[in-house]
């Protein structure tokens, strides 16, 4: 005997109830999948393409100002060559920063910083790393100032647009220097020139004030924040147009 009862109301709330249920579950489920793969390929982004860092210092400007948010393409030095007069975030080469206490974070605030880290947004690595313009590549002879105070490339005097003097100042080192770059190497520079611990003051640390290639991670792209500061980096090719490449 087949049951052909019809369905009572009852039943009909029921049978809704859990298909409503069901597609909560459903939903939540696709939530949680669009998240992950959300948060894979951003991790996937900030490893192997593009990071954020902030400026902790004023060794940039005008170019960088304090807390300006930056866009770093960590293609280069990977797969593009670095330019001179590309801006570029390294890691200390060891002795050029000064040992940094640690700081107590809220739980809260410490989890949300490390959840933005890890796709990139954020980077509390920051005070580990510099940024500094790339004078001179692999080979490069490096000197400073020639009579009108101008610093040199290859024998190729630079006129420098980005650099911070300053007032009355047109020496654009306060300290002379003449260094040839060694190889694998990158010898770099603050644009506020009289206040930016950069190669010419790191001498006595154990890299000579050079800049391992391999500790670059890559080349700052745009400000992105804040909004009103947003515009793309400039590495000036016609500065430094005409220089010779020095022996590699």
């Amino acid at each position: 005997m087949t049951d052909n009862s019809v369905p009572t109301r009852a039943d009909r709330r029921a049978k809704d109830a859990r298909r409503k249920k069901r597609g909560v579950a459903l939903f939540i489920r696709d939530l949680l999948v669009i998240f992950v793969v959300a948060l894979l390929i951003s991790f996937l982004i900030k490893t192997f393409l593009i990071r954020s860092f902030y400026i902790p210092s004023g060794s940039m400007e005008e170019t960088l100002h304090v807390n300006d948010r930056i866009l770093v393409n960590q293609l280069e030095p990977k797969l593009i060559p670095i330019d001179r007069g590309d801006v570029i975030v390294f890691k200390d080469p060891g002795g050029w920063l000064m040992p940094q206490a640690e700081t107590d974070q809220n739980p809260l605030v410490a989890s949300i910083d490390w959840l933005l880290s890890v796709v990139g947004l954020s980077a509390p690595d920051s005070n580990d790393h510099l940024i500094k313009r790339v004078i001179g590549l692999p080979g490069d002879h490096v000197v400073c100032c020639n009579a009108l105070g101008q610093m040199s490339v290859n024998g190729v005097p630079l006129d420098e647009p980005y650099i911070k003097l300053p007032p009355g100042v047109t020496k654009v080192s306060e300290d002379d220097f003449d260094t040839t770059v060694p190889p694998n190497s990158l010898w770099v520079m603050g644009d506020n020139r009289y206040n930016s611990r950069d190669s010419r003051y790191n001498g006595d640390t154990p890299g000579k004030g050079f800049v391992p290639i391999d500790n670059v991670v890559g080349r700052a792209l745009v400000i992105s924040w804040p909004i009103s500061r947003w515009t793309w980096l400039d590495d000036y090719p016609e500065v430094f147009r005409g220089v010779e490449e020095g022996q590699r």
